[in-house]
């Protein structure tokens, strides 16, 4: 009797540990209005105080076409935000009669309170295609697509200006958690036109391509990524967790068994308690101060400037031109590359630190830096990238689906040998005249 209870006890303990290591998604729990998260990412916030909800506020210059291509299902809805520059950089909202919605809030400071103006724009059955007009300039905007209703909430701020909270990919208890949605993010000026550009740096979401055709005819396209996406992402990423032990399954979200989108690792390291990436580059960094302690590492700016030859010289990395040296980047500053040593100053730094930077993050993200040829960044092609057992695998596995190569999946990927094709899934003009905008992968 004493060895059966034993024996139950042992395969007790054994199912645990087998229930702890099946890769599984981070289940999301939508909540309510108590449960926003503030911060710069996910708020749009004013630059000074100012109602101008007013007849024809909306009615500023500038103006282009978005068409609309719903491939994924009926009862998708789009929404506009921004800032107005013609209006303060008040936060702004497309409203359903083609004209500027100025949120403001008359609850507490700080407290988050429902928008209920009618911006939630309706998109034509699966199959269809449904125009919107953007009818002025905006800035700091997305274009978002969702399959139900996405919440946003006005905030009063203690300086008379008013914020507008949005939609949090990385907070499972967002009010919109349970939604699929994605966007897309652009700059609409007088000077410079539109700047357009599909992004994963942050999280995967509903696909999303777009095109862009000027004022001359001339067109340029970022198809995205196909409508089985999410699902096969995760697939591969649930693989890659079973060869390393590392959390990669936990980056993709789910809601009652659907799958609705997939985190970057640094966004997933932003969350608090997420910790599972902490050290995940330690090893390789310690191997790579060690490797250039005894040989040089070779910056090509490509912006002109003349290469530098860096070294590693106790515990930095010092590159000749640059006004900083680098301290061993943590996992963290690696992965959102704009932390600690990887952190650029456009009003101070040097161009060779400016071209540093993108190169380093680069290299440590397709972790080849030890690879033959590393010691000249960039100088491999993308046959070289994640080649090794530590990297970027969720850029890896990103790269590998989308349907022309188009779309950053962590910041400066567009770094390459000269002569290799951008692919950073931007597009942009002095004088566009129309968007196209396909939800749900590409038009068969």
């Amino acid at each position: 009797m004493f060895g059966l209870q034993n024996w139950a006890l042992a395969l007790t303990a054994a199912l645990s540990v087998v229930q702890q290591t099946v890769a599984r998604p981070t289940e999301v729990h939508p909540g309510s209005a108590k449960d926003i998260v503030l911060n710069s990412h996910d708020t749009l916030n004013g630059t000074t105080g100012g109602v101008f909800n007013t007849p024809n506020a909306g009615n500023s210059t500038g103006g282009f076409k978005i068409t609309v291509t719903n491939n994924i299902a009926s009862g998708l809805k789009c929404y506009v935000t921004g800032q107005d520059p013609n209006k303060n950089k008040a936060p702004a909202m497309l409203q359903n009669d083609g004209t500027w919605y100025y949120p403001t809030s008359s609850g507490e400071v700080g407290t988050p309170q429902p928008i209920t103006a009618d911006v939630g724009i309706p998109m034509n059955d699966k199959g269809q295609t449904t125009d919107i007009q953007i009818p002025g300039y905006l800035i700091s905007a997305r274009v978002w697509f969702a399959v139900g209703d996405l919440q946003f909430f006005a905030i009063a701020n203690a300086d008379g200006t008013y914020s507008v909270a949005q939609p949090s990919e990385s907070n499972t208890a967002d009010p919109s958690a349970g939604v699929s949605w994605g966007f897309i993010e652009f700059d609409y000026e007088e000077e410079s036109g539109l700047y357009a550009n599909i992004s994963y740096v942050d999280f995967v979401g509903l696909p999303l391509g777009m095109s862009l055709t000027n004022s001359t005819g001339a067109v340029q396209t970022a198809l995205g990524l196909p409508s089985t996406a999410v699902t096969s992402i995760c697939g591969d990423l649930k693989t890659q967790a079973g060869k390393d032990g590392k959390p990669w399954d936990k980056l993709c979200q789910s809601i009652n068994g659907t799958t609705l989108r997939v985190l970057s690792p640094y966004t997933y390291m932003m969350v608090p308690g997420n910790t599972g990436f902490d050290d995940y580059f330690s090893d390789y960094v310690d191997k790579v101060w060690e490797q250039y302690s005894s040989t040089g590492l070779t910056i090509l700016p490509q912006n002109g400037n003349p290469n530098a030859t860096c070294t590693v010289s106790g515990e930095t990395l010092d590159c000749p031109g640059d006004n900083k040296n680098y301290t061993k980047p943590s996992s963290a500053d690696i992965f959102g590359c704009n932390t600690g040593p990887l952190t650029v100053d456009n009003d101070v730094d040097t161009a060779i630190h400016k071209a540093a930077v993108p190169r380093l993050c680069a290299a440590f993200h397709r972790a080849t830096f030890l690879l033959d040829g590393g010691d000249v960044q960039p100088s491999l092609g993308a046959k070289s990238y994640y080649t090794a057992d530590v990297g970027n695998f969720y850029s890896q596995i990103i790269h590998k689906y989308e349907v022309d190569g188009k779309g950053y999946a962590f910041s400066y990927d567009d770094v390459n040998p000269e002569g290799n094709e951008n692919a950073s899934g931007s597009v942009s003009s002095k004088s566009p005249t129309l968007m196209t905008v396909t939800v749900g992968g590409p038009t068969e």
